[in-house]
């Protein structure tokens, strides 16, 4: 079967994947990678994860709790030798590579816990940062784990509203 897509060899796959990850500001899920990697249609799953493998053996990847991150090593190459990869190809990646790079950021800035509270209770901590500092810090106390798991949930879908709902509330004249 003919493949169709830009990337055929192995050191292209290699370049693609370091590409990807140099992107990305957090260690990614492997099912994340694949999905952003395999866009080209020119390799298989299996020339990917021979490619994956050899990556992390040469120390350009590194895989920490489960996740891939692009090493010093990986990053010093890929801006080397990056601009081999045909531009349509780049392009792609970054299209793709975007909203879930975005999505990583936003999720570093809203951090959430849920602790044992008073009288059996559950304690909520919600904090919102805009990547230089906190801008809101809320703890609340809550009856029960259920409860937690919500405004936890709650917090961290609309954090921005959230944050914006509250100065509005108290800057009212």
């Amino acid at each position: 079967m003919e493949h169709l897509g830009f990337i055929r060899d192995k050191l292209d796959i290699k370049i693609l994947i370091l590409y990807i990850l140099e992107k990305l500001p957090k260690p990614v899920e492997p099912v994340t990678l694949s999905d952003l990697a395999l866009f080209d249609g020119g390799f298989n799953w299996f020339d990917y994860s021979d490619c994956l493998a050899e990556l992390i053996q040469s120390e350009h990847i590194q895989e920490k709790d489960g996740k891939y991150v692009i090493t010093e090593k990986g990053r010093r190459n890929v801006n080397t030798v990056s601009s081999s990869l045909p531009y349509t190809v780049r392009a792609k990646a970054e299209r793709l590579t975007a909203p879930v790079a975005a999505a990583m950021r936003r999720a570093s800035m809203i951090e959430t816990d849920v602790e044992p509270g008073i009288k059996g209770g559950k304690s909520v901590s919600l904090r919102l940062s805009d990547g230089v500092g906190e801008i809101v810090s809320l703890r609340l106390a809550v009856p029960d784990e259920t409860q937690a798991r919500a405004i936890e949930k709650r917090f961290r879908a609309g954090a921005e509203d959230i944050y914006n709902q509250i100065l509005e509330i108290l800057t009212e004249e």
